[in-house]
């Protein structure tokens, strides 16, 4: 039977792929579910090609406009972000992809949990801000997660049929985005727009400049650290500049397992959606004999000081993984919006991690307490 897929987040760049594997593999999936925050014009087209069952559009000031395109469709329209969190729990989903960038993603990680269903997880931030809660509920609600982060599923599959426990580290790798090896004084100036040329990988604005921060990677951390129920000594992050190897498992008898590949995000897509089934695909495949030097750096986290945030604040436990993530995305935005430079962003994460309240053991309400908390400090530490 086909498996019915709700995307949240479909006109994401997560989101445009994964219709595109959807659309290359309609005899496995079927489109049940698409939310978009408010690019309605692309939800429109998306949903009358693919013809799911609903779409939602988080901002409600565009719901008339979607509505009145699908009338004639047969297409369910809601709105409101509690619309989005709420609709995982229907029955006709089997997999949510939750592709939603940010905190957004985190209520509907739960909901999605706590109904049971497969989570084919691309939004980092839901076990960044939460990991013990995201755990805990998918333990009790035997519900699977499976990553969708390349490097998520890099470790994934090499761990398929190896017993965790074997496990020695765990290796990350960086492409080290636009600013490898650049030094602080070259970074003073960078704009906005050296910090979106991403030299290997095309995603979405703030996933972009958290590459180029290293706070992509900080993230990543946090999230294996949960996924792979690990220790912070655990994980390791190096710099490869090439992404051919997406990430690698070391294990207790000193053996190594790397998954690479050409970086395209369809692939792990693929993997997360049809699991434990491995598709064909006609993705470009990578040449061996042809292929360029690997090479391989330890990260600088003197100059790319967000990646030793998020060790701190992984290791410090409690909510400050949650202050971590909502510092960074008031920061990234304000420096989109020209308001404080490249620089700057670490000053504000770090500031907040030092200053917000701190709850040791914190429950759902107390995540939401310290986001509030985070983003007020954060919004007072910018320049207006």
């Amino acid at each position: 039977m086909k498996k019915k897929i709700a995307i949240l987040g479909s006109t994401g760049s997560i989101g445009r792929q994964a219709l595109e594997v959807i659309g290359a593999n309609t005899g496995k999936f079927e489109v049940e579910v698409l939310s978009a925050w408010s690019n309605k014009d692309l939800l429109i087209r998306q949903a009358i090609h693919h013809k799911p069952n609903a779409v939602i559009i988080a901002r409600e000031d565009h719901y008339r406009e979607v509505s009145d395109a699908l009338f004639s469709y047969d297409i369910k329209v809601y709105s409101g972000e509690d619309a989005v969190a709420q609709i995982v729990d229907s029955d006709n989903i089997d997999v949510v992809l939750n592709a939603l960038v940010g905190y957004a993603g985190f209520l509907p990680t739960l909901n999605t949990l706590k109904a049971g269903k497969v989570l084919a997880l691309a939004n980092k931030e839901s076990l960044v801000v939460g990991g013990a809660l995201v755990s805990k509920l998918a333990s009790d609600h035997n519900a699977a997660v499976i990553p969708v982060d390349s490097e998520h599923s890099a470790i994934f599959q090499c761990m398929a049929g190896e017993d965790y426990n074997n496990v020695e580290k765990i290796i990350l790798t960086a492409s080290g985005g636009p600013f490898f090896g650049k030094t602080l004084k070259q970074l003073e100036k960078v704009t906005k727009h050296e910090a979106l040329k991403h030299p290997n990988w095309n995603m979405g604005n703030k996933i972009t400049v958290d590459s180029a921060t290293l706070m992509n990677k900080g993230l990543e951390v946090i999230e294996a650290r949960w996924l792979f129920g690990l220790k912070p000594e655990q994980i390791e992050v190096i710099i490869h500049p090439q992404s051919i190897i997406h990430s690698l498992v070391q294990f207790h008898d000193g053996s190594i397992k790397a998954q690479m590949g050409l970086p395209d995000m369809k692939l792990p897509i693929q993997y997360a959606l049809a699991f434990p089934e491995r598709l064909r695909s006609d993705f470009k495949r990578f040449d061996l004999a042809n292929a360029p030097d690997l090479t391989f750096y330890p990260p600088d986290i003197k100059i790319f000081r967000n990646l030793a945030l998020a060790f701190e604040a992984l290791e410090k436990g409690g909510n400050a993984s949650c202050v971590l993530n909502a510092a960074n995305e008031v920061a990234v935005d304000a420096f989109l919006k020209d308001r404080i430079g490249f620089l700057e962003i670490s000053g504000v994460v770090e500031h907040c991690l030092t200053h917000v309240s701190y709850f040791e053991e914190p429950e759902y309400d107390d995540y939401v307490a310290t986001d509030n908390e985070t983003r007020q400090l954060a919004l007072s530490l910018i320049r207006h």
